[in-house]
């Protein structure tokens, strides 16, 4: 603790916060039956301790094993179809009889299907915010049957509510813990991709589910395949490209492409969420009227709704539709 602000980079000094403030997020994380891990401890993520700058702590809540098991990430659309949800289902479930943890975000959509199916074998949810703050927060149910029967994850600190940029951090981990991410119908402007691009980063194999030419949720997908991605049917594709020697050849793409790296941007401006909250009403009405209605990218304001939903000042519904929290 006395050495820490001598170890750090001399243009952002950390001093440690005061013992008193350490001793309560302990007794804090103790008290949800959950734990601190450093990556020099063994049930650190094998895998994860590979980067070459990794988390230096994780908070687990479950089964802390499950990650020290062979894993597979599964992300995807939030808006998906009914198709790609039972897709991810039955991936997820032959997945976890075959013995892998299957890891994702725990969001909406392929997000949430992966981890149900997959719950009796095991799955590994990653959090944006601390341990414990659920969200979406439709999903309560989903996380206390994980905490029970899988893992959560989080490089948070207790009590951190977490905000539109700590999701592409979150992606980092979901795909570094795992040998492999399977991409279930992203557009071309998807967070799922900013995950493919991560794990292409960590030198991880990256499996896409092919989709319609005709359905924009699976564009980025079907990019992905057009461009190299091992093309995936069933679980069974995955086990035997995770049993080959790895030979990648899409490029990562660069980190402007998808217009969604929010993490290497600066804090939203206040005065754009206000535009934003200003154009939203009890209807719900579609991301692009509300980007042509407040002269926002349609991007920037996917990331000013997430911030909203995650302050309780606005909802989002299936099909991409928005309305102010009432």
């Amino acid at each position: 603790m006395e050495a820490l602000p001598s170890l750090t980079n001399r243009n952002r000094k950390i001093s440690p916060p005061p013992i008193a403030e350490i001793e309560r997020e302990l007794k804090a994380v103790a008290e949800l039956g959950a734990h601190i891990v450093g990556t020099d401890e063994d049930l650190f993520p094998p895998l994860l301790r590979q980067f070459s700058h990794p988390p230096p702590v994780l908070t687990l809540l479950g089964d802390a094993d499950l990650a020290q098991r062979r894993c597979v990430a599964l992300v995807g659309a939030r808006q998906a179809s009914a198709a790609g949800r039972k897709l991810a289902r039955e991936i997820a479930r032959d997945l976890s009889e075959a013995g892998f943890s299957v890891v994702s975000g725990l969001a909406r959509g392929i997000d949430g299907e992966a981890h149900a199916a997959s719950l009796s074998g095991g799955t590994i949810a990653v959090l944006g915010g601390g341990i414990d703050h659920i969200y979406p927060p439709q999903h309560d149910r989903l996380y206390a049957e994980i905490a029970k029967h899988g893992l959560l994850i989080s490089e948070n600190p207790f009590g951190h509510r977490a905000t539109a940029r700590d999701f592409p951090r979150r992606n980092r981990i979901i795909t570094g813990i795992a040998e492999g991410v399977v991409i279930i119908e992203a557009a071309e402007r998807s967070g799922s991709l900013i995950s493919a691009r991560t794990a292409l980063e960590q030198d991880r194999e990256v499996m896409s589910v092919p989709g319609s030419p005709l359905d924009p949720r699976s564009a980025g997908s079907n990019r992905l395949l057009r461009e190299g991605a091992t093309l995936v049917r069933h679980a069974d594709d995955i086990v035997e490209a995770l049993s080959r020697p790895m030979i990648q050849q899409i490029e990562a793409p660069p980190p402007t492409q998808y217009g969604l790296d929010i993490e290497d941007e600066d804090e939203i401006p206040g005065d754009q969420m206000d535009r934003v909250l200003s154009v939203l009403g009890p209807t719900p009405v579609t991301i692009a009227d509300i980007a042509r209605a407040s002269q926002l990218g349609v991007a920037r304001c996917a990331a000013i709704l997430v911030e909203l939903e995650l302050s309780g000042r606005a909802r989002t519904y299936a099909g991409g539709l928005a309305s102010i929290a009432l």
